[in-house]
């Protein structure tokens, strides 16, 4: 069995070409993907940073012409970006590499901010997307439960989640160093999600003098408010509320942007042009581009904060080497258990071959021999005890959860020497017998 994983991240992509791919909900196209007759188990993960999908296949050329009909056609909102465009953005994981990107993805090595919780979460969702829908079978299963394990113990035994982080927190981090000080300044956060939750806490614990939450469903907006002392209103008040926000911070789901430059122009004009500074961690964007070009209005996005988040990932440079250590000891965990489900069908051709030839041996020898049933059973206990003690050690060796391609090289070892690719009884005339001598006899 083969993986293989295909996508595309903050470290390859541009925001404006990672927001096309942004998947609500990844089951029709895994069902499509396993529909097919070259990919047999598949997990698509989806954030605001990354897209990628990992599949397990026998055949892993014809599976990546699959990946990629997927992310070329399938996946694109709105206009396709165009082929070089595309292909200076994908990444291409075979085998063990495909296994330790998905690792390090899943114990925040690889996020836009280095040792942030939110990763794993997402990574479990998707996880959860696959097994729902009959895409994620036994192979991915043990995969992603390894990648989940290697997270906790990332959590346990280094400090790299020390000070909780997250893109919302250095969303924050950045407002602090626009403004000289929060506690005369109001904010408007639009969406009741996760990262605006988080960024509300933050905004809080940074003594902002005030915050309003606007959402589609007003219900949530009030629901996550009322924990924060702030106010809560829907999106159709937005254009109010930015006449009195300082700070906008986005991130809401939804194909079209919530800021048009209608909307902003208009605040900024009651404003009396006070500079307004938007936020957007949304993934597709919830500020329109052409808000930036207007006179009075800073916007940030997700590949703006990926520089501020650089500065974080120098202080945690020490404590990634560890993490490396810990995902190279799982990734080897998860070859060593995939070689040894490799080796399942071996061992069992291995001793369907052996018997066959202790049978017809036997059966050949008692032939000429008029032995009763007590001696006959003795003859067939004894052949029996032989090819048991013969396999034992080859058996023991093809069992042991070997590593890489080490274990690989077993595995074609014993195929080749015993013959079990073979069609029985395909040996030509000049071939020797099965007692290792000439075919003519002694």
């Amino acid at each position: 069995m083969n993986l293989l994983l295909l996508g595309m991240s903050h470290r390859t992509a541009p925001l404006e070409l990672r927001e096309r791919y942004a998947v609500d909900d990844p089951r029709p196209a895994l069902e499509k993907l396993v529909a097919a007759p070259e990919v047999e188990e598949a997990v698509l993960l989806s954030t605001c940073n990354r897209v990628e999908a990992v599949v397990a296949t026998h055949r892993p050329d014809a599976a990546r012409l699959r990946l990629r009909s997927l992310i070329e056609r399938d996946l694109p909102a709105g206009e396709r970006p165009s082929a070089a465009a595309l292909e200076a953005a994908l990444y291409e994981h075979r085998d063990g590499n495909a296994v330790r990107h998905v690792l390090r993805v899943a114990c925040s090595v690889d996020s836009l901010v280095v040792g942030e919780p939110q990763i794993l979460g997402q990574v479990k969702d998707a996880y959860r997307a696959a097994v729902d829908c009959g895409a994620c079978g036994p192979i991915l299963g043990r995969l992603f439960q390894r990648a989940f394990a290697t997270a906790k113990r990332v959590r346990n035994e280094t400090r790299i989640a020390e000070g909780p982080v997250s893109v919302a927190r250095v969303a924050v981090d950045l407002a602090r160093q626009i403004f000289e000080r929060l506690d005369d300044k109001e904010a408007l956060l639009v969406g009741a999600g996760e990262m605006i939750e988080l960024a509300l806490e933050r905004l809080r614990a940074q003594g902002l003098a005030r915050v309003r939450v606007a959402n589609r469903t007003p219900a949530r907006a009030a629901a996550l408010a009322e924990r924060f002392d702030a106010s809560a209103h829907g999106l159709g008040e937005l254009a109010e509320l930015l006449v009195h926000s300082d700070v906008v911070l986005t991130c809401i789901a939804g194909g079209q942007p919530v800021l048009t430059p209608e909307l902003v122009q208009g605040a900024l004009r009651r404003r009396h042009r006070r500079p307004i500074f938007a936020i957007d961690i949304g993934v597709p964007r919830n500020v329109h581009p052409d808000v930036e070009a207007l006179d009075g209005v800073y916007v940030y996005d997700l590949d703006d904060l990926f520089g501020v988040a650089e500065a974080n990932a120098a202080e945690r440079r020490r404590e990634v080497v560890l993490d490396e250590r810990i995902v190279l000891d799982e990734q080897r965990r998860f070859e060593g258990w995939l070689t040894a489900l490799a080796a399942v069908p071996t061992i069992r051709a291995l001793r369907a071959r052996a018997e066959a030839v202790r049978r017809r041996e036997v059966e050949r020898g008692l032939a000429g021999l008029s032995l009763g049933d007590r001696e006959r059973e003795a003859v067939e206990a004894l052949s029996r005890a032989i090819v048991n003690k013969l396999l034992h050690a080859p058996l023991s060796r093809l069992r042991q959860a070997q590593e890489g391609k080490a274990g690989l090289a077993h595995l074609e070892a014993a195929r080749s020497l015993f013959a079990l690719d073979e069609v029985e009884g395909s040996a030509g005339p000049d071939d020797p017998g099965e007692d290792g001598e000439s075919g003519s006899g002694a």
